[in-house]
C-alpha cells in the first residue's frame, strides 16, 4: 500500500503544481509566453523534487504510461501495474480540483480549452517517447540522475512540442477538469491518451535494440 499511496500523492502535487502554476501565471500576466515560462519552471524543478522524494518508495512513476513500460519489463506485477495506474489517476483528480479550490475557482469544472489536431497528436507521441526513453536509458546508468534528467527533458518539451508535453495519461485527464491555461477538452483526451501510449510503446522497442547493440 505504501507504493500505491506514494503514487497517489507524487501526482496528486504533480498536478497541483501543472495546474496551480499555470492558474498563477494568469494571474499575474496577460502574456502567454510570461504564463508558460512560468508553468516550465515550475513543473519541471517540481518534478526533479518529487521524484527524489518517492523514488526509493515506488519508483515515482506518476505516469501510467511509465509503469505500463515497467509492466513490460517484467519489473512490475499485473496486480501493481493497476494499483500504480489507479493511485496516479486519482492522485491527478485530487491534485487539479485541489489547484482549483486554492485560487478560488470552481472545484470541478470541464476545460474547453481545444487542443486538438493530428499535430498535436504526434507531439504528445514524440514527447512520450522521449520521457520515457530519458528514464530506460538514465535509469540504466544511474538511477539517482532520472529526477533531474526527467525535469530538464519536461522543462525542454514544454517548448519543443506543440502539444505542451503532457506525457502523461494520468496528468492528462486530470487536466480536463481545471477550465484554465494548462486544461484540455475533454474530446481531446482520449487522442492525446492513445498517442501517449503509442510513444511509451515505441520508446520500449527502441530501447530495446539499444540495450542489445
Amino acid at each position: 500500500m505504501k507504493n500505491y499511496l506514494s503514487e497517489f500523492i507524487g501526482t496528486s502535487f504533480l498536478l497541483m503544481i501543472v495546474v496551480g502554476s499555470g492558474i498563477m501565471g494568469q494571474n499575474l500576466s496577460n502574456d502567454n509566453s510570461i504564463v508558460l515560462l512560468a508553468n516550465t519552471v515550475a513543473t519541471g524543478s517540481g518534478l526533479i523534487v518529487l521524484i527524489w522524494m518517492m523514488g526509493s518508495i515506488s519508483g515515482a512513476h506518476f505516469n501510467p504510461a511509465v509503469s505500463m513500460i515497467f509492466y513490460f519489463k517484467k519489473q512490475l506485477s499485473g496486480k501493481d501495474f493497476v494499483g500504480y495506474s489507479s493511485s496516479q489517476i486519482l492522485g491527478a483528480l485530487c491534485g487539479t480540483l485541489l489547484a482549483n479550490f486554492m485560487f478560488g475557482l470552481e472545484i470541478y469544472e470541464l476545460s474547453q480549452n481545444s487542443r486538438g489536431g493530428i499535430n498535436i497528436y504526434i507531439s504528445e507521441t514524440i514527447a512520450t517517447f522521449g520521457l520515457v526513453l530519458v528514464i530506460l536509458r538514465v535509469s540504466a546508468y544511474r538511477f539517482e540522475l532520472v529526477a533531474p534528467a526527467v525535469g530538464l527533458y519536461i522543462t525542454s518539451a514544454y517548448w519543443f512540442t506543440s502539444s505542451t508535453s503532457f506525457a502523461n495519461p494520468a496528468v492528462t485527464i486530470g487536466r480536463m477538469f481545471s477550465d484554465t491555461f494548462t486544461g484540455i477538452d475533454p474530446a481531446d483526451v482520449i487522442f492525446f491518451i492513445l498517442f501517449q501510449l503509442l510513444g511509451a510503446c515505441l520508446a520500449f522497442k527502441i530501447n530495446n535494440i539499444l540495450s542489445e547493440a
